[in-house]
């Protein structure tokens, strides 16, 4: 199983009604078909009447292996579906990467 897909598995607890995971590790200074740089975007009725903070560390708990092994940025994007709707449906776009110690 990929690490993608195993994000994507660990997410399916939070019963999504709307899960993207984008590998965006070919966007950063790293080998070919590296699996390193995730963007997660999850809409779900269990983080109503949770704040922004909470709903990150609830996805973090959930990743802990990953983030402490092969993931090294994970970019997340929670809504509640009321959320979700006043966005019209859209994340923010992730930055873009300086490249590590090519940005010296």
């Amino acid at each position: 199983m990929t690490v993608q897909e195993t994000i994507e598995t660990k997410l399916t607890s939070l019963d999504p009604l709307h899960l993207e995971v984008v590998n965006e590790s070919g966007n950063h200074n790293v080998a070919p078909g590296s699996e390193s740089h995730f963007k997660v975007t999850i809409v779900s009725t269990q983080f109503e009447g949770m704040r922004l903070l909470d709903r990150h560390r609830m996805i973090n708990d959930l990743l802990a292996t990953e983030l402490s092994g092969p993931v090294h940025a994970l970019a997340i994007h929670a809504y509640t579906e009321a959320n979700w709707k006043s966005r019209f449906g859209k994340a923010p776009m992730s930055p873009p990467c300086l490249g590590g110690s090519k940005a010296d």
